[in-house]
């Protein structure tokens, strides 16, 4: 096989299996370059802290040997004679006799700190400097220590004045001849009371000290160490050239305070180690060829390992492609050769195959399910036939029951008739489905409820649609697996218990018929019919219930009905009730009426239907006797004879009918009280318009007041006196006042009467109660009011 031809498949399983093997060889890779990354790490964190190690113990070193300088210099500085010599007044021969004394002292100095190489202080007021056992002027000083040619006296004399205070710094030094480089610490002594410089300590350590510490180093690790002091110069390096020197020193002022502890430059890399007791620096430079030597050996095996890796797993996976696509191939070409009508490009090969079998598998589904199809179609309508009394079949009911893989237990069967109430709600459940998919649905999980419990009671349960109803046509169990006649009655009522009860659960309801015993296949047609009678009875009984049979027969003994209970005096009672409004009595006597009816044995079918249409004239009746027939309560329901009709049980029409008689009795009670209302207002009025016409023809009697008023209408004076306000707006005594004091306006103006003759005539005895009467209603008092008129 040409493996090229097999790659040119881009949907192909060879693909998927490449896929696959990478992905099984990605696994071990990624452990590997994990395993590198975290061991890289760790090799670098070890090969860091070695060589920080080995800065910090050259720091060590050099530290222990700067703390000894910058002990003695504090011992010089605040040594007792020099402070006297430096800051006193004394003569010049007691002070050369100190000058004497100290540098004799410095002797002890000399041999307290061995590893001090020289040390001296400059006397600025005597441009003198004091050594260990001798006081020299500044230029013999210079020549005796410094004089070496690598710098002159000025150079010396500013390096020592003009440096910073606890400067690091280079001096040359001379020791018996030989030239030799020093560190030096420089230190000025404070300035005298007349702000003169005073001196300056000056304390030198040969280099080669510290050449011993940092030869450990470069020996170890082949690194090189940089000192350097506060202004960032260089006190000793090791670095072979000065570019060089000059680059770390570039990339460290760079770093500046925050300087890390190592970093890369260029080819090397750059450790940073501050000095505990003074302000120097230590740089150790290595080069990254040097410092990362064994981490480049383990990365360089990592990825020799996983090359060799990756060779040998293309190696093996191009084999076990080539073995195992071999038989798939040779499937998918006798399947292509049978469904030459696929396309022969972009395969993949499984999904052909799958594609294959499925389509095999669903013809074969859709023969049995147009089998089943038509098999329930058949079974069916020979239920349907069966359970309708037609016996003339082409083929015994017998055999029919073989073929349609019906057994028979026994001779004795029964049926249960089934009607769903509220078939809407499972719309509502399913939607996007139209009303056929949906009424097999229900079809369905009838059929198998059913007849699932109908074998749970050792009985065999068929369901069929007859008219629109659910059928289940039952064969009961032999005699001899039926100890008690009733016990079968028990079984039917407990199917269709749980029946419901399982539907139920989709909020689905259903009315439940259960036919009489019968024995042999015409018996069938007979239990039907039984059946259907008692789900006719639904209209009495109600929807969501079980009827049987035996509930609604009625045996020859039994007295025949031929009417009900509802004289005319009670209906011209129940008008009356309705006419007064009153719903409670009103509705009690129709429950009652209706109890009295309904609640019989079994009340015959045709009298309940005339019963009920009944009480619907009577409620015409009372609605033309409360008007003209054409009041707001017909108007507010102009359909409420079609709801009525349109009732399946005797339970909703009397719902509808309690509903309508709730409106027309608060129609009734509304116009009672609008005719009471009516009648009371022209009442109040006469007697209002009365009362006026007394107290204005009798309004001088000064023995008139509410109650005497009320008296003589015989009525209470507050309550007289309340009727009145409701009527004018103003109760009684207001009236009287007013009508009085306009009665004494008009004496005042036409007659010339005084006040207290004025007040007598409108029924005042006293003059007071006039004029503050008076004052109250018109603002003003009587006598005002004369002399303005």
């Amino acid at each position: 096989m040409n493996i090229q031809s097999i790659w040119q498949k881009r949907k192909s399983i060879i693909v998927t299996w490449l896929i696959s093997y990478c992905a099984v060889l990605f696994v071990p890779i990624l452990i590997s370059l994990i395993v590198y990354s975290q061991s890289s790490a760790a090799l670098r964190s070890e090969i860091h802290r070695a060589n920080d190690s080995l800065l910090k113990q050259v720091g060590y070193t050099i530290d222990n040997q700067v703390d000894l300088m910058k002990r003695l210099t504090m011992e010089l500085t605040w040594n007792a004679r020099l402070q006297t010599l430096m800051y006193s007044s004394r003569s010049e021969a007691d002070a050369q006799f100190d000058a004497y004394q100290l540098v004799k002292e410095f002797q002890t100095y000399q041999t307290s700190y061995a590893s001090i190489d020289e040390f001296y202080v400059t006397w600025e007021r005597e441009h003198a400097v004091l050594r260990s056992g001798n006081v020299r002027d500044m230029k013999t000083a210079f020549e005796t220590l410094h004089d070496t040619g690598e710098m002159n006296y000025n150079d010396w004399q500013t390096a020592v004045e003009n440096s910073e205070h606890n400067q690091f710094t280079l001096l040359p030094l001379t020791d018996a001849g030989n030239t030799q480089s020093s560190i030096a610490y420089i230190t000025h002594l404070p300035k005298d009371l007349n702000g003169r410089q005073a001196g300056t300590v000056v304390v030198m350590a040969d280099l080669a000290r510290f050449q011993n510490a940092i030869k450990s180093i470069s020996g170890f690790s082949g690194g090189y160490v940089l000192i350097l002091n506060r202004s960032n110069e260089v006190l000793l390096s090791n670095l072979p050239k000065k570019q060089g020197e000059e680059a770390v020193l570039q990339q460290v002022r760079s770093g500046g305070k925050d300087m890390p502890a190592s970093m890369k430059y260029g080819d090397s890399e750059i450790f940073y180690l501050q000095s505990s007791v003074s302000d120097l620096k230590y740089a150790l430079v290595i080069p990254s060829s040097i410092y990362w030597q064994k981490a480049e050996y383990v990365r360089k095996l990592t990825l020799v390992s996983i090359l060799i890796s990756v060779m040998g797993a293309g190696v093996l996976t191009w084999f076990f492609m080539r073995r195992n696509y071999s038989p798939i191939q040779q499937l998918v070409q006798s399947l292509t050769d049978k469904n030459n009508t696929e396309e022969h490009t972009e395969w993949n090969e499984l999904n052909f195959i799958q594609r294959a079998v499925s389509r095999t598998r669903s013809e074969k589904d859709n023969i049995a399910m147009q089998l089943q199809m038509h098999h329930n179609v058949l079974r069916s309508n020979m239920l349907s036939r069966l359970l309708k009394g037609r016996l003339d079949s082409p083929i015994p009911y017998e055999e029919a029951f073989k073929t349609y893989r019906m057994e028979q237990i026994s001779d004795d069967y029964a049926v249960i008739l089934f009607v769903i109430e509220n078939d809407e709600s499972l719309y509502e459940k399913l939607p996007g489905i139209d009303d056929n998919e949906r009424r097999r649905f229900v079809q369905f999980i009838i059929s198998n409820v059913v007849e699932e419990l109908a074998g749970r009671y050792k009985h065999a349960g068929y369901v069929a649609e007859v008219d629109d109803m659910m059928v289940c046509l039952v064969n009961l169990s032999a005699e001899d697996e039926v100890e008690v006649d009733g016990d079968y009655k028990k079984d039917l009522h407990e199917i269709a218990t749980e029946a419901q009860r399982f539907l139920k659960r989709y909020d689905l309801d259903l009315t439940v018929a259960i036919s009489g015993r019968h024995s042999t296949l015409p018996g069938i047609a007979a239990a039907y019919s039984e059946a259907v009678d008692a789900m006719e009875y639904k209209m009495v009984l109600g929807k969501k219930g079980i009827i049987t049979y035996d509930e609604i027969r009625t045996s020859p003994s039994d007295a025949v009905q031929f009417g009900y209970y509802y004289p005319l005096q009670a209906e011209q009672q129940l008008i009356n009730l309705i006419k007064s409004g009153d719903f409670e009595q009103a509705s009690a006597f129709m429950n009652d009426i209706a109890e009295r009816n309904l609640r019989q044995p079994m009340m015959n079918l045709t009298l309940a239907k005339c019963f009920m249409f009944n009480l619907v004239g009577t409620m015409v009746k009372a609605i033309n006797e409360l008007g003209d027939g054409k009041g707001s309560v017909l108007n507010d329901n102009p359909n409420w004879m079609d709801r009525i009709m349109a009732c399946d049980t005797i339970q909703e029409m009397q719902q509808e009918l309690h509903s309508l008689l709730r409106d027309v009795c608060v129609f009734a009670s509304t116009r009672l009280e609008s005719n009471m209302t009516h009648e009371r207002a022209e009442s109040i009025r006469d007697l209002s318009a009365r009362v006026a016409g007394y107290i204005e023809t009798n309004y001088s009697d000064s023995n008139m007041n509410v109650n005497t008023i009320g008296e003589y209408f015989d009525l209470k004076g507050s309550y007289l006196s309340k009727l009145f306000k409701t009527q004018t707006g103003e109760g009684l005594l207001d009236y009287l006042h007013k009508y009085r004091i306009h009665q004494a306006k008009e004496r005042m103006t036409e007659h010339q009467e005084s006040v207290n003759e004025v007040s007598k005539a409108v029924g005042y005895n006293d003059a007071a109660t006039f004029i503050r009467v008076f004052k109250k209603y018109e603002g003003i008092t009587p006598g005002k009011y004369k002399e303005m008129n």
